[in-house]
């Protein structure tokens, strides 16, 4: 599914501030390995149904296995093994013998104590991929993942491999020992290794994707195969609120637009990035924060919420905002499938200029009929010049009034908002009343 850098920024996907980040609360990961192949999955979402499904059922077979996924598996561990590699460590004699054991250990004594050390967590790697390879080689795993599960099988076969892995892990390495297999190691096990450690990597990014699901009780989408969009979920959320109010959703050909209103504050964006972040963990092959869920497969997701001016480049804010919509049309008008999601049209310009901007955009938009749109904006007014298109559907956050306080339902209702409710809040943060006092 194509995203762009703009709209992963709007929708938080990923974000420097932890708190804000999305990657950040559903990373599960063990081990630097594993986070960074859950980058890389967040980074190149599915637009291939097979690969999405495949994923989910990966995910199912994780899940129904948890209780004998290898822990034992740590990121240091792998720290640990990496170092090894790394380290200038001293030429060992390749016959084991008590002899030659003992004169590495008297003449190269550190790198004799570091081999030692680092063999018991080669042991506890082996042992932990052994365990992994173990507990997925199931019928029911895809092939995708099975073919890494052959190849680390195929890694993993060597005699003194097998005996490293299932000797005594509570006894210690005898001298001979440290010399027989640190000499295998370091000499003839380097790229191999590195295979399964990236091997590793890629599982601990999936068991982190079904951990996360778990631990957020998120649920797997439905995926249609019918040619038209549609977005149909049930309960949904955002992620990142600690105490979300769940919307219903309907979206599709017939009503592929949704005009959106309501007050500062009153949950509009929140709703644009809720929907958008879930068809986005969707294409991911993972669970999605709602009861239920069905949706296609999208070629594209775009957003336009965040847009800056550009003071270097002398661009105005309204002229990146132009430009932004530009793009989008460029992009949606292909005949593939694409979710838009619009938050405050034409900020950057008076409000005359703004309704005329926003209709226009509006009345070209709806006439892309394989694409959803989700457009807010605080210009109820041009909402009775759009009520005769049969596809756009009108839904608005309501706000309650009492003694100048502001009670905020976060419930989605059908139909247009017409609060205008900015000067209260001004006078409701004693905004007023300090500028009286000057």
């Amino acid at each position: 599914m194509q995203i762009d850098q703009t709209t992963y920024n709007d929708l938080s996907l990923f974000h420097h501030e932890e708190e804000f980040s999305i990657f950040h609360k559903l990373n599960c990961t063990q081990t630097v390995e594993g986070r960074e192949w859950l980058l890389r999955f967040f980074s190149n979402p599915f637009s291939d149904i097979k690969q999405i499904l495949e994923t989910q059922r990966l995910l199912k077979v994780i899940q129904d296995h948890e209780d004998r996924w290898p822990h034992v598996i740590s990121n240091g561990t792998i720290m640990v093994m990496e170092k090894f590699y790394d380290s200038n460590i001293d030429g060992m004699p390749d016959s084991a013998n008590y002899l030659n054991a003992l004169t590495y250990r008297v003449f190269h004594s550190p790198d004799f104590s570091l081999v030692k050390y680092s063999l018991a967590h080669f042991a506890d790697f082996f042992r932990g991929m052994f365990q992994l390879v173990e507990m997925l080689d199931a019928p029911d795993t895809p092939l995708l993942s099975k073919s890494y599960l052959h190849r680390a099988k195929d890694l993993l076969s060597k005699n003194i491999i097998q005996n490293l892995a299932y000797r005594d892990k509570n006894t210690p390495f005898s001298w001979t020992e440290t010399i027989y297999y640190g000499n295998y190691i370091k000499d003839h096990y380097k790229n191999p290794i590195n295979e399964l450690i990236a091997i590793f990597g890629r599982f601990d990014a999936w068991h982190s994707m079904a951990a996360a699901m778990k631990k957020f009780k998120l649920c797997f989408p439905e995926f249609s195969d019918d040619s038209q969009p549609l977005i149909d979920a049930h309960q949904l959320y955002h992620i990142l609120l600690p105490v979300p109010v769940p919307y219903d959703v309907h979206m599709s050909r017939q009503s592929n637009f949704i005009f959106l209103t309501g007050a500062n504050m009153a949950g509009k964006s929140t709703f644009i990035k809720a929907v958008g972040c879930a068809v986005f963990l969707a294409h991911l092959g993972m669970g999605v924060p709602a009861t239920k869920m069905q949706l296609t497969v999208f070629d594209g997701l775009l957003s336009n919420i965040n847009v800056v001016d550009n003071i270097i480049k002398g661009e105005s804010y309204f002229f990146n905002e132009v430009q932004r919509i530009k793009n989008t049309i460029l992009k949606i008008n292909d005949g593939r499938k694409w979710l838009v999601l619009i938050d405050e049209l034409f900020k950057g310009t008076n409000v005359q200029d703004a309704m005329k901007c926003s209709l226009t955009v509006i009345k070209g938009l709806i006439k892309i009929k394989n694409s959803l749109f989700i457009l807010s904006t605080h210009l109820y007014e041009i909402g009775e010049e759009l009520k005769d298109y049969p596809n756009i559907s009108f839904s608005y956050f309501e706000t309650a009034v009492s003694d100048d306080q502001l009670t905020f339902s976060y419930q989605l209702k059908d139909g247009i908002s017409n609060d205008r409710l900015g000067y209260l809040i001004l006078k409701r943060e004693k905004v007023v009343e300090m500028l009286e006092k000057l």
